[in-house]
Parts: structure tokens; sequence; C-alpha cells
């Protein structure tokens, strides 16, 4: 074995200029895939993270009627669906992987409900409780958070978003402000953040919601327990679950979705077609990727045509090299060299030599990927499995195009072999 590899180095680098033309399509079309499954991976790296939020893992469980979000800023609360008890939460917080949970509730306002001076806003006006800026990835920017004595005295006080923010006070501080949130004097203690919503593919009013509906003007938070202040009666909250990972997503927003549906919905309102529904990021995340796989998998197969040329040139070159060692395969025969021998000595040197060209490959893969994503901003991730089955798969396309050379040199007759000019 040992010496069919040293063999066949030695071929190859006799013969430089050929090998390497010979493993041009191999290179190509190696460096065409690399780059390609790169991109495909960073773009659906980046759309997991955007859609999910890097390391939020926040799920939303609310409402909804007929699988539409139920608003209450307009049909006001339901019958037959009860506020979330203490012993639910506890539930939903015990779930496996459950790393916080929090109760909020929200409604649309307008008509200048929140105030301050002559500036209004309109927007989602948020009642909370101490867990929830933590379970939903919110970072303090101002001020300070909502304090265990806020909620224990029924403290108004009151906590902006960016955007909120900078709509009632401009460049101004809010911190220490008052507002008028329904004719109630709430105090402005702190701004908190997230990151923003990316970009993504909007099919119905519920994909609306998801994305954007609660983000384009902004967000107004107190504490849960000032809700009925405001409202003047209690209603049905929404639960935010934060997951340990990801890919646990999925799993406990339909474990909520069943526990909060059980124990807060009557029959009567589960017959009018209430429930609670998750908004399932992950779903969406694949459902995005898969639209932008469907492209980039026609690209793999073109792709594919080039390694075939490779291989059909790779052939080509075995061919022509068995015919100028037509005496050394007759002498080797002549001294006792079996057809298995001759057959795996050829074998070897189609597979090195595709496999000098699949390294070669990755290696130009690797780099033009990285160069694209820098030149033109487009996100890529290398694939280490796909630089691994690249390899192996560029190997067997040398020994899949060296078989009939090397069987046509182990089935050379060693006297016509010998007699060869």
């Amino acid at each position: 074995m040992f010496e069919n590899i040293s063999l066949a180095f030695q071929g190859i680098w006799g013969h430089k200029l050929r090998s390497f033309l010979t493993m041009l399509g191999i290179i190509i079309g190696i460096a065409s895939i690399i780059t390609i499954v790169s991109t495909i991976k960073g773009t659906n790296d980046q759309i997991k993270e955007s859609l999910i939020g890097s390391g939020t893992n926040a799920v939303t469980v609310q409402l909804s009627q007929s699988g539409s979000a139920y608003d209450m800023s307009w049909q006001g609360p339901p019958a037959g669906v009860t506020p979330v008890s203490e012993e639910t939460l506890a539930e939903l917080a015990g779930l496996d992987n459950v790393v916080a949970a929090s109760l909020f509730s929200v409604r649309q306002v307008y008509d200048a409900a929140v105030c301050y001076g002559s500036a209004s806003w309109s927007g989602y006006l948020y009642g909370v409780d101490e867990n929830y800026f933590a379970a939903a990835g919110y970072r303090r920017t101002a001020g300070r958070g909502f304090l265990p004595e806020d909620f224990a005295a029924f403290r108004k006080v009151a906590i902006l978003d960016g955007t909120a923010a900078s709509v009632l006070f401009g460049s101004a501080s809010p911190v220490g402000e008052v507002l008028e949130v329904r004719g109630e004097p709430f105090t402005v203690v702190g701004v908190v953040d997230r990151a923003a919503a990316g970009q993504f593919a909007i099919e119905t009013y519920r994909d609306y919601e998801m994305y954007y509906g609660d983000s384009s003007n902004g967000r107004v938070f107190i504490p849960l327990g000032d809700w009925p202040i405001v409202y003047r009666f209690d209603e049905p909250q929404g639960v935010i679950l934060k997951a340990a990972s990801t890919d646990d997503m999925t799993r406990i927003g339909q474990q909520a979705e069943d526990l909060l549906t059980a124990s807060q919905i009557s029959a009567d309102a589960a017959q009018d077609g209430f429930a609670y529904q998750s908004d399932d990021l992950m779903e969406q995340a694949a459902k995005i990727q898969e639209l932008s796989n469907a492209t980039n998998n026609q690209l793999l197969w073109i792709a594919g045509i080039s390694l075939l040329v490779g291989g059909i040139g790779v052939m080509n070159i075995m061919l022509v090299t068995v015919t100028e060692r037509t005496r050394e395969i007759g002498l080797k025969k002549a001294i006792g060299a079996r057809k298995r021998r001759i057959l795996w000595q050829f074998l070897t040197e189609a597979a090195a030599l595709t496999s000098i060209g699949g390294i070669l490959g990755v290696a130009a893969g690797v780099g033009l990927s990285r160069f694209i994503a820098s030149a033109m901003g487009t996100p890529s991730a290398v694939s280490y499995p796909a630089i691994a089955v690249a390899v192996l798969f560029s190997m067997l396309i040398g020994v899949i195009f060296g078989m009939i050379p090397a069987v046509k040199a182990a089935n050379l007759n060693p006297i016509d072999a010998l007699r060869r000019e």
C-alpha cells in the first residue's frame, strides 16, 4: 500500500503541470461546493440568530382565537378565560430546560392614552412582573429596573424602551419625568432596549404581529400589579419563557400551550375558539431557511457538474498514463506481478490525484467564501463536515473514474506490453 502511494506521488510530481491541469476540474468543483455550503450555513445561522435573538431564547405564549392573536385593545377581556394563577406559573417555570418564566399583560393604546406635556404616544403598553426583562432579553440603558418594593407597594412607575423614549422625550433623558397613562401619573425610572428584529418574509397578519407588531412604535412597561389601576379589571395574561437553548424552544412552547389552555380556558371558551398559542420562532426560522436552501441546492448541483467534468479529465489522463507505461506494466507482470497489484497501483494514483485536488479545492473554497463575505458583507460559516465529505468524495471520484484505466492496465498481456514501443 505504502509503495503504491509512493509511486503515485512520484508519477504526479514527475508530470507537475499535467497533474495540476487534471486536478483543476476537481479543485474548481470542490471550491464551488465549499463556498456555497459555507454561504448556506452562514445565512442559516444569521437567520436563526436574528429571528430568535442571540442568546435570548424567549418563547412568547399568548391568548388566541381561531388561530389569531386575541386583541383585548378592541374586544376587551373574553368570558371564560381566567388570569394565570401562581400555581400555573410555577408549573411553567418547572418545565424541563426553562430558565425563567414571566407573566405580562399587553394592550395597544391610541388617542393620546400616554402623554408627556404636549407629546403623546401610541404603541404597546405592557404590565410585567419582576422576571419579565430577564426572560425577554432586555438590557437596561438608563436609570433602574423595577424593584421588589415597586410591586409590593403598587408604585406607579414606568420603564420605556428606546423608541418610546425618543417619541416622548426626544434626546432628553426621561428618567425622573412623570407620564400620564390613561389619566394616571407614572414616574419614569428607566429605559431598556434589546436587539431589533431582522428582515423576514411576512405572509400573514400573525407573522407581522410576531416580528414587528409591538415594536414599530415602541413599548411602555408598568408593574403588573398596577394593571387594574389603568384598566380597572383583571384580564388574561401572556407568558414569556426563557429556554436553556434554541433547540428547546419549540418543545417548551408546545408544553406551555397545552398547560395554559387546559388550566385557564373553560369548555365554553374553548368551543368559541380560544386557546393559548406560542410564537414558534424555530419553525419560522426553518421555513425561511428552506426558501434559502431551495435556491442554493440548485447551485450545488451545478457545482457538482464540474466535479463530473473533473472526473472525466482524471480518467482521460490515467488512460494516457497507462499507454505511456505499457512497457513498465508488461515488465512487472513478466516478473510475477498480479492483476490485483497493477489494479491497485493505478487506482491509488488516481485517488491520490483527486485527493490532492480535493484538499486544494477545500483551501480555495474556504478562502473564497471568506473573501466574498468580506467584500459583499454576506454571512459565511465554514462547515467542517462538508470539508470532510468533500475530500472523501474527491477520493471516491478518483477511484470511480480511475477504475477503467486501472482495469485496462491490469488486463494487459505482458508479451504484447513488452513489445509496445
